[in-house]
């Protein structure tokens, strides 16, 4: 069957799509229903099924003969560190460290929060969690002490696991210091923590409270794994909300086990024994389904790579960790693969590599600019899939998906929306607009298993930031559009589509041009204020390394450029070349702070930004153009 065909099925009887789907999970007790309409936009899948995902990611691979299969491979050359962890080695590991949890007290619906860089032990610590029937909530590593604090008082955890560093190139990240501030700030208190002492930094233990990861473990009674009931949270992931307190996204069990182990064959294209590598954090929701849960849940080889795309030490790691690992199926977001394209434009670094074990790349996190999309393909010579979701979804929304069929690829379009997802563009007053317009990208309720059901203890919130404005529909808070062969493409999140002289314009459609420049590695487009026009549209260009033309020629051809592709209605007049733009941790690029620097409006400093001292940059770089008034 096809993909057409497939999403037709679903579409066709959506709970018998997903009963069958359900097949590809080990229960204690199967689901008899799919679906339960719990009233008011609220949905369950598979309620009534008992399960543990820990069993289902770990064990049953083991009693299946499948124990000296590689689960996890860990590297990281910014230690010169590399082990591999068999299922059977990872199963006695997660039931040690889980019957040394339960010794302390934590039990099923107890929450712990894992505060851990990018180390095996992290997927440890999550899995421990998901044995016990206990909600993890990670929380990226080396995050502000009063970051971490207020997810201590919200998910009010009986016990934290954290590392005593973390490792970034050139610097050790001090994991415990800011933690004890966090506990110290918080109203919450863990009863214990559990402290994975790094030989790069050993951290100060309080005594009473804090464990060391090894001799907290030494002598128990591995645990078994509990069943648990299929609407059971199996983890709590904060996402920032645009006001005040972090939403905190939760995934319910059965849907979660469901959804990803369908993603990897159908999706990804992978067969269990493959190796599987998304270069990401468990700290995102990435980490989530695609380093830890996904890849084991489906019996394939996951990687925890602790390094950078560029630097360490060089434009090159991806292609040595593709081809010593022999990967399969690799996800990255655009952001990395334009700072590999930055610094090795023509490709030379990937040539030093065989990559014939690699099938596919994804790309998603942000959109992935056609020129990005062009370059990986003409070096890498495998299909470049661009696909779109996001935290609250927990899986791909709209991706090509080559386990099924591979589609024809359209540049700057995420492709097709997956089965369970109804897609449509609204405009403003909640109306489907015509293929190819511009609208907001909204799906139809109910969203499929995997996705989050709620917001943990904010139902009311749930449902204001997301089933408030169009009744009936997920508002994605993303803008796009869709064509005549359902194809959508993402131009921007909702608020940053432009309004210039009442023409609402995508910056994400004037980065594509942009990025289309031969001397632009990376850009951004953002909308200021404008007495006359309402907005106008201003561009930031990061150029390749080792280009020395004049800025000002390159600032006129882009706006040259734009004026060309889409034309005056964009009024796109300004430019300017800077060394880098801010970003999160997870690369994606913080195009709101940036409007208001320009405008002269206070914001608060966003607690994933990778590095604050950009924002001064991007501050002087604005002045020159007469906007970012003190």
């Amino acid at each position: 069957m096809g993909y057409r065909d497939i999403y037709s099925t679903w579409q066709a009887d959506p709970e018998a799509f997903w009963m069958d789907a359900a097949k590809g999970i080990d229960w204690v007790t199967a689901p008899n229903t799919a679906l339960t309409d719990t009233g008011d936009g609220l949905y369950e899948w598979f309620a009534d099924a008992t399960v543990n995902t820990c069993w289902n990611a770990v064990d049953r691979h083991v009693e299946a003969g499948r124990g000296e299969q590689t689960a996890i491979i860990y590297d990281s050359p910014i230690t010169h560190t590399k082990r591999e962890i068999s299922y059977v080695e990872l199963r006695n590991r997660v039931a040690t460290l889980a019957g040394a949890l339960r010794a302390k007290g934590v039990e099923k619906g107890d929450r712990v929060i894992i505060y851990m860089p990018m180390i095996p032990e992290a997927l440890e610590a999550m899995l421990a969690c998901a044995r016990l029937g206990a909600v993890h909530s990670v929380v990226f590593g080396g995050f502000a002490a009063n970051e971490l604090a207020v997810r201590i008082d919200d998910a009010t955890p009986k016990a934290i696991i954290a590392a005593s560093c973390g490792m970034e190139p050139g610097r050790v990240v001090h994991y415990k210091p800011l933690l004890d501030s966090a506990i110290e700030l918080a109203a919450h208190k863990p009863d214990f923590c559990v402290v994975f002492q790094r030989e790069q930094e050993v951290a100060q233990l309080m005594e009473g409270r804090d464990y060391n990861w090894h001799g907290f473990q030494y002598g128990v009674e591995p645990a078994e794994c509990v069943p648990v009931e299929g609407n059971h949270p199996a983890y709590i992931l904060y996402t920032s909300g645009t006001t005040g307190a972090p939403k905190g996204v939760i995934r319910h069990t059965a849907g979660q086990l469901v959804a990803l182990n369908w993603s990897m064959k159908n999706i990804y294209n992978v067969a269990p024994g493959d190796v599987f590598w998304a270069a990401s954090d468990v700290g995102w929701v990435v980490g989530h389904s695609y380093i830890c849960y996904g890849p084991l849940i489906h019996g394939n080889t996951t990687i925890v790579f602790e390094g950078k795309p560029v630097g360490t030490p060089d434009a090159g790691t991806f292609w040595r960790v593709i081809e010593e690992h022999n990967v399969t199926s690799f996800f990255t977001a655009p952001t990395a693969f334009r700072a590999v394209k930055r610094e090795d434009p023509t490709g030379d670094c990937i040539t030093k590599y065989d990559l014939s074990c690699l099938k596919q790349v994804y790309l998603a996190g942000e959109r992935a600019d056609p020129d990005t999309i062009i370059w990986a393909q003409q070096h890498l010579n495998v299909p470049v899939v661009d696909h779109w979701w996001q935290t609250e979804t927990g899986w791909a929304i709209a991706a090509n998906p080559l386990g099924i069929e591979e589609l024809p690829t359209k540049l700057g379009s995420p492709a097709v929306p997956m089965p369970g997802y109804h897609v449509e563009i609204l405009d403003n007053a909640g109306q489907p607009v015509p293929a190819g317009t511009l609208g907001a990208i909204a799906i139809k309720l109910p969203l499929p298993p995997g996705t989050l059901p709620t917001l943990w203890n904010a139902e009311d919130r749930f449902r204001k930031s997301y089933l408030t404005t169009f009744p009936g529909y997920y508002e994605t808070g993303d803008a796009g559009m869709i064509d005549e062969d359902g194809y959508i493409s993402i131009m921007a999140r909702t608020d940053d589509v432009i309004n210039v002289a009442g023409h609402r314009l995508s910056t994400g459609g004037m980065e594509e041009v942009l990025a289309g420049h031969p001397d632009v590695a990376e850009c951004a487009v953002i909308g200021v204020t404008d007495a006359l026009k309402g907005q106008l549209p201003i561009g930031f260009l990061c150029l390749n390394a080792g280009c020395a033309r004049d800025h000002s020629d390159i600032t006129q051809e882009v706006v040259k450029r734009v004026r060309e592709k889409i034309g005056p209605v964009a009024a796109f007049k300004r430019a300017v070349v800077v060394e880098r733009l801010p970003k999160t941790r997870s690369g994606k690029i913080l195009r709101g702070t940036m409007v208001n620097i320009a405008d002269g409006m206070p914001f608060k400093m966003p607690a994933t930004i990778d590095d604050p001292a950009i924002l001064d940059e991007i501050k002087t770089a604005l002045q020159t153009l007469g906007y970012a008034p003190d």
